[in-house]
């Protein structure tokens, strides 16, 4: 009973945006009024809610508070300086240096998509996270001549196996401490789990790639297979390698790097260039794109990716791959906001969060390419009163995760799936942690609210030995504690706080639920073959 009635505000959100095509912003506080409401009655008079020392008004009350946070910082700051990066370039009209300098090494509209979703879009998520990978790749797709729907589509498809190792690595490293004795893992423990969510993502390096490019151009088959074994297996075998002897920290970074040097390759040696054509399919229409007749000096390139450069400079400096500033600015200028009865902590660090690292990057690149400091400001601006909307989605999407949280839903939902699976556990593990991605919107926060319950689960399941893939202690358990990111990723691609970045990026208000019903066959696909992976190597 506990779980049936935890699981209505999830199917609710449903029903408004699929069922009743509700505006995503109005959904979401809709679904929010209704689980206060829940949380206030049912939860109490179930006894599902963890003991607090104040009352049930109380507790809802601070989750709401700190949802509200936790959605401002970082989140929609990250979400505002994304936009805003990309309204400078078009703007200072450098956008079309950038388009030109795209399709200068080909006219493939496959190969230009998947290198945006797939490479440039997973190299955001691995140094920044937090939406800017969606953002940012649909945003510029737009600006190269794509359909909003098709670009919202294929970055949220795009934005998935990267997710587990976004932010520099911070999900896999959290679900490792979660299940940590004292908190902190070992660097052989992030190792293992790290190589084991690769491994249990492998089939999708390959078939992700493959879709995005079916997508695309459904008639290039042949072309579609080729490019995706030979993009996934790059991807694939230098993420392994970096997550089994480096950790959590480089693998969508350096893997995404790799990718992008193999797309390149391809079109060099196959991509053919052909006349500029308009192809139409029952899906969408995509501009066909020529070269450019203009060759760009390194002075105007540079200008016109100053934006983009500096934010990769400032993010890599404040990173994890920058140790001694990272912990300088991590120390200094933190907030700490203590909220009473629910017994949490929230903290923002000013000066080390990305959102500023991408302010920064954004307005110097644009004061480089001769925007002034006041219309700068306009456009950043213009750009907040645009995204009020989104605003609404996030606050009230994160603030409904935080209830839920605290009033006992999440764990009674994880609780009644265990009950009901049995020895099958395995084969649904990675549904746990894509119901922490859908409902909270984030890997980490599904890694830290579901990591101890995979582990438990283990250790019920006898699932302590040294595992199907390597000699190390407690091998097994990690192969299970690693199944939550897996399923978190592929709960990413119809988060709603994902989809309402999808929707602010392509500028389609109102449309969260047209984006959502074309993403799930996709997210149930990767789910569903994630659990497969999980079952028959554990």
């Amino acid at each position: 009973m506990s779980a049936l009635i935890s699981i209505i505000p999830i199917l609710l959100l449903f029903v408004l945006m699929l069922g009743l095509k509700m505006a995503g912003h109005k959904s979401a506080f809709v679904t929010l009024i209704a689980t206060i409401l829940l949380a206030l009655t049912a939860a109490p008079a179930l006894d599902m809610m963890p003991h607090h020392p104040g009352s049930a008004a109380a507790v809802v009350g601070w989750s709401v508070v700190e949802g509200a946070l936790k959605a401002v910082f970082p989140i929609l700051l990250i979400i505002l300086m994304a936009i805003y990066s990309y309204n400078i370039l078009v703007e200072s009209r450098q956008i079309e240096v950038i388009k030109a300098q795209f399709t200068s090494f080909t006219d493939d509209r496959g190969i230009l998509v998947l290198m945006l979703v797939w490479g440039f879009g997973g190299l955001l998520e691995g140094m920044a996270g937090f939406g800017t990978a969606v953002a940012i790749p649909a945003a510029i797709l737009i600006g190269l001549g794509f359909k909003p729907m098709f670009s919202a589509l294929v970055a949220l498809i795009g934005n998935t196996v990267a997710t587990g190792f976004g932010a520099v690595g911070v999900p896999v490293t959290t679900l490792c401490n979660e299940v940590a004795p004292g908190g902190a893992a070992s660097a052989e423990a992030i190792c293992e789990t790290s190589a084991f969510a690769v491994i249990q993502l492998s089939p999708l390096f390959i078939l992700l790639p493959f879709v995005i490019l079916m997508i695309t151009d459904r008639k290039a088959i042949g072309k579609n297979i080729a490019l995706a074994v030979w993009t996934g297996t790059v991807s694939l075998s230098v993420q392994y390698l970096c997550a089994r002897y480096l950790g959590a920290e480089t693998p969508a970074i350096i893997g995404s790097i790799a990718a992008i040097a193999a797309i390149i390759a391809y079109a060099r040696l196959f991509a053919r260039r052909k006349a500029a054509t308009a192809v139409t399919d029952d899906r969408q229409t995509v501009a066909g794109t020529t070269a450019p007749s203009h060759s760009f000096t390194l002075s105007e390139t540079l200008r016109a990716w100053s934006v983009y450069l500096f934010i990769l400079l400032f993010i890599l400096l404040s990173g994890a791959l920058c140790p001694p500033v990272n912990d300088f600015l991590k120390s200094h200028l933190v907030s700490r906001v203590t909220l009473p009865v629910i017994g949490s902590t929230f903290k923002f660090g000013w000066i080390s969060n990305a959102g500023l690292m991408l302010f920064l990057g954004a307005t110097i690149g644009g004061l480089i390419q001769g925007l002034g400091f006041g219309r700068l400001m306009a456009i950043l601006a213009r750009t907040t009163v645009n995204l009020r909307n989104t605003i609404v989605t996030i606050v009230s999407l994160i603030s409904l995760a935080s209830v839920m949280n605290y009033c006992g839903m999440i764990g009674a939902i994880a609780e009644g799936l265990v009950a009901v699976t049995g020895s099958f556990y395995p084969l649904f593990a990675p549904l746990i942690g894509a119901i922490g991605t859908f409902v909270t919107g984030s890997d980490t926060s599904s890694n830290i609210l579901f990591a101890k319950l995979q582990a438990n689960v283990a250790h019920q399941l006898g699932m302590t030995g040294q595992g199907s893939f390597y000699g190390m202690e407690g091998g097994q358990t990690n192969w299970l504690v690693a199944s939550n990111t897996t399923g978190a990723t592929g709960g990413k691609m119809i988060s709603p706080q994902s989809i309402a970045i999808a929707t602010a990026s392509c500028n389609m208000q109102g449309k969260d639920g047209e984006i959502m019903l074309s993403a799930i066959p996709y997210a149930l696909m990767y789910i569903v073959l994630g659990g497969l992976m999980v079952f028959l190597g554990g």
